[in-house]
């Protein structure tokens, strides 16, 4: 490999919300961290080649993407790898696809309207309906033989039931790890057209898929799709790079346009981080060959654990992922109570894992692992497991 995932570079003290804050989280000092959705490898080395460069210039004022070479370096990504169309006129940059998914809400909604999201799921989608004055309606999936799927009876009925306006969806899926297939995005997307119910679609996971798998752009599949779908991306899990805070949100529907840029402005907001943009340019025109790398680097981590689980702790039952570089893994057989998994992993173990009860009531009984690490931190994770679990 041209690239080495395996070099462990040490967090501590850089302000990392991973490494830096167990304390004020209730969690032990020196607790061994795989729960947030960031990774351990440093970004692409052209993407801190351009930051350097950045820097060297020294002024830092009011920025945007000048021209049309920040929109063409994403036309030839999302072309070349998931065969979808952009047009320059979708385009808005936010500091965030969680902040963009809050504008959505609030841009394509009314106050007390309900939101459709499929649980267990991505935990801040509960917050970001009730924050913004909305009411949550969960459709949950379907668990059967190791294995998720979308009820699409359920998904109807609750739509109808409580006249949902907006769902919001995750895709890939996190924490299940479902890339969801063409079929099943066009029937959720045409029960949605059939009940005038707008799309929001988290898709920051889409560049992370396992041999065998391609991740649909729901939007991409009609334009149907497109005109009802507010399509969140971000250079963010792709490359590392979370905390420079930019996304690509592409939203086809001029009015939906229209109302969202409105709620940008009540929020203050107007120019990205110009940071943001330097890496982000820097890291679609030149860091797919870091990624594919990456990919398989992570796909050895997901086979080490496969292999681990069924070798030396066969009660834990891996939830085999499509996509993403979270893990979901089924503690049922233990035996123990959410709150004991919980204490068996962070205080006899040492893990902190994300716990699947915050991710909704199917989540009881799992586990979330981040396996974006170099392959010896996630070795001592499971040698740990192992160790609390005999004892």
């Amino acid at each position: 490999m041209r690239y080495d995932f395996d070099k462990v570079i040490d967090r501590h003290g850089s302000d990392s919300l991973k490494y830096d804050f167990a304390a004020q989280r209730g969690m032990p000092k020196d607790i061994l961290p795989l729960w947030v959705a960031d990774m351990d490898f440093q970004s692409p080395p052209e993407v801190i080649e351009a930051l350097e460069a950045r820097c060297r210039h020294g002024i830092f004022g009011y920025s945007d993407a000048a021209g049309e070479e920040y929109f063409n370096i994403l036309h030839r990504w999302y072309q070349t790898r998931f065969g979808w169309e952009i047009s320059p006129a979708w385009l808005m940059k936010t500091p965030g696809v969680m902040f963009a998914a809050c504008a959505a809400i609030r841009a394509l909604s009314e106050p007390g309207d309900a939101v459709l999201i499929q649980t267990p799921v991505y935990y801040p989608f509960l917050s970001f309906a009730q924050n913004n004055g909305r009411k949550p309606v969960v459709s949950e999936l379907r668990y059967q033989d190791g294995r998720y799927t979308v009820d699409l009876e359920d998904f109807e009925k609750k739509i109808v039931q409580n006249q949902v306006k907006i769902f919001l969806m995750c895709s890939p899926h996190n924490p299940v790890g479902r890339v969801w297939s063409e079929a099943e995005l066009t029937a959720m997307g045409d029960i949605c057209l059939k009940y005038g119910v707008k799309v929001i679609s988290d898709e920051i996971h889409a560049d992370f898929t396992f041999p065998g798998h391609r991740h649909t752009v729901f939007a991409g599949i009609k334009p149907a799709f497109a005109d009802i779908t507010v399509t969140c991306t971000a250079p963010s899990k792709t490359f590392n790079m979370a905390g420079l805070q930019l996304s690509n949100i592409f939203v086809p529907n001029p009015d939906f346009r229209r109302r969202m840029l409105r709620q940008m402005d009540a929020a203050g907001y107007s120019q990205p981080n110009v940071m943001g943009l330097v890496a982000a340019q820097a890291a679609y025109a030149h860091g797919a060959p870091w990624l594919e790398e990456l990919k398989a680097y992570l796909t050895g981590n997901l086979d080490f654990v496969r292999q681990f689980l069924k070798a030396q702790l066969p009660q834990i039952r891996l939830v085999e992922p499509e996509g993403t570089y979270l893990l979901w893994l089924d503690c049922r057989a233990l035996g123990l109570t959410d709150r004991e998994i919980d204490d068996l992993m962070v205080h006899q173990a040492g893990l902190w894992l994300d716990a699947g009860t915050i991710f909704g009531a199917g989540g009881a009984g799992f586990q979330r692992i981040n396996i974006g690490c170099p392959r010896s931190i996630l070795q001592e994770a499971m040698k740990r497991m192992e160790k609390a679990l005999r004892r």
